[in-house]
C-alpha cells in the first residue's frame, strides 16, 4: 500500500511540474559564431546574419552567414527539431552597415520587414533578403538598392530555396595560381 501511495504522490508531483521554457534569447555575434551551412566565421562576411534556436538544443543556436540561408533552413522539409525562434540583424539599427551589420541588434524574423529583390549580395555571394524593424528604413533601402518591401510570410520559396548562379572571379587569386602550379608538377 505504501508503494502505491508513493507512486501516486510522484505522479501528482509530476503532473504539477511545469516544463521550463527553453531560453531563446538571441546570442551576441562573436568570433566563435560559425555559419551552419558554410562552416565559416560569420564575422568575416558582410551583410546581415541570422540565428535559429531549435527545441532541445538550449544555448546552441545555428548561425547563418545570410538571412536568406536561415529562411531556407526553416522551409526545408528535412528539419528534425522544432524551430523555436529565428533572429535576424536589424539593418536599420544605429551603426549597422553592410560591412558590420552588428553583433546584438537582433529582431525576431517574424516581426521584421524585408527588402526582397534588391542589388544586395550577402556574405556567401547570393542575393540577400535584407531585414529591418522599421518599414520606412526598409523603403529607403529599397529606393536606393531596388527591390520591394515584404513581410516574412510574403517571401516566396523560390527566393530562398532556388539555386543561385554565382559569377566566378575572372582573375585568379594567388591561392588558385599556387594550386595550378602544384597540379602541373604532378
Amino acid at each position: 500500500m505504501k508503494g502505491a501511495v508513493a507512486i501516486l504522490a510522484l505522479l501528482a508531483l509530476a503532473g504539477c511540474k511545469e516544463d521550463a521554457a527553453q531560453d531563446v534569447t538571441p546570442l551576441a555575434l562573436t568570433p566563435a559564431a560559425i555559419g551552419h551551412f558554410c562552416q565559416m566565421n560569420l564575422m568575416e562576411h558582410e551583410g546581415p546574419k541570422a540565428q535559429v534556436h531549435l527545441g532541445g538544443l538550449p544555448g546552441a543556436p545555428l548561425f547563418f552567414s545570410q538571412v536568406r540561408d536561415a529562411l531556407a533552413y526553416a522551409r526545408m522539409p528535412e528539419q528534425t527539431h522544432e524551430i523555436l525562434a529565428i533572429w535576424v540583424n536589424d539593418m536599420g539599427a544605429d551603426g549597422a552597415t553592410w560591412a558590420v551589420p552588428g553583433i546584438d541588434n537582433w529582431i525576431a524574423a517574424g516581426d521584421a520587414v524585408y527588402v526582397l529583390g534588391s542589388d544586395a549580395v550577402g556574405g556567401m555571394g547570393a542575393p540577400e533578403i535584407v531585414p529591418f524593424s522599421d518599414a520606412a528604413a526598409a523603403r529607403s533601402f529599397a529606393d536606393t538598392h531596388g527591390g520591394r518591401v515584404v513581410t516574412q510570410d510574403a517571401i516566396p520559396d523560390d527566393a530562398v530555396l532556388a539555386p543561385v548562379a554565382i559569377e566566378p572571379d575572372t582573375e585568379d587569386t594567388e591561392f588558385e595560381q599556387r594550386l595550378r602550379a602544384l597540379s602541373r608538377r604532378n
